[in-house]
Formats: structure tokens, sequence, C-alpha cells
């Protein structure tokens, strides 16, 4: 029995608008090659033995791209994924399934550890270069909520 839509899939399907994130990464969903960049990392990539079984190279790949083209931290990258359905979309997790902020960081440097990361980003790039496309990395700020003195009326603190 195929699983039932949920209410945040209704949802996401009958929205008014398409942000240009969900277009972007639609279209990146679309004309990358995927089999091709995961290809350095399945050979090195930890396989399920006993216990919990590892996040599927797949999904951390794409969450790792994201991290890259919107300039996300690990903690934000977690975050984002809560909060953006287009990105967990993206990424192939459900709600329930977001790897933590630990588990993108240990991809991360498992990337560096294995010198996968530099082919990777430059096989994107020639890919997107293709299809007569850049990507330049964006930054989201991150705000962070500051206490600020308040003066007193005569103007001491």
């Amino acid at each position: 029995m195929p699983n039932k839509p949920s209410f945040s899939d209704l949802a996401y399907k009958n929205k008014k608008k398409v942000t240009r994130k969900q277009r972007f990464l639609e279209k990146m969903d679309e004309i990358l090659p995927w089999e091709l960049l995961l290809e350095p990392i399945l050979s090195k990539y930890p396989k399920s033995r006993k216990g919990r079984r590892p996040v599927p190279a797949k999904v951390m790949l794409r969450i790792y791209l994201m991290q890259q083209w919107y300039g996300l931290s690990d903690p934000a990258m977690e975050e984002s994924l809560y909060d953006t359905e287009s990105m967990r979309r993206f990424a192939g997790v459900s709600m329930q399934r977001i790897p933590d902020e630990t588990t993108i960081c240990k991809f991360r440097h498992f990337l560096l550890r294995h010198q996968i990361t530099e082919g990777l980003l430059r096989l994107t790039g020639e890919c997107l270069s293709e299809c007569g496309l850049t990507v330049s990395k964006g930054n989201i700020a991150e705000p962070r909520i500051r206490r600020v003195r308040q003066k007193t009326d005569a103007g001491k603190r």
C-alpha cells in the first residue's frame, strides 16, 4: 500500500507560488548527473553493518551541495531542512529523517578526508557550464537577538 500524502505534501502541492529557491533546486535536480557525482563517494561511503544505518549518500550529497550554494553552516543547514519544504524535497528526506548537524559535519569531513570535494565541485561546475549556467555561492544571513541597553530620561545608563 503506497504512503498516504501528509498534510504538508498536500499544502505544498497546492501552494499558490513557486519560489525562486524551489525553481533553482528543481533545475539542479533535473540537470546534475547524480549517478556520476555519487561514483567517487559510494566506493568509500560506510556500509550498514550493525546498528543504525547511515543516511544514504545521495541524501548527504544533495545536502552538501545546498550548503555550498546557500553558504550555510552545518547547524544552519539542519535548521533550513526543518524550515524549508523545497530543501527537504530536494534532499529526499522527510521531517522525521533529517540528518542532524553532526551527521552533516561528518559527511563534509568525509569528503575532505577522501579528497572528493574538489572533483565534486569541479564536475558540478562543468555540468552547469555545459548547460550555459553558473552558480555563485549564496549567503543567508542568520539574524541574532541582542540585548540593547535602554537610556534613562536623563540620558544616563
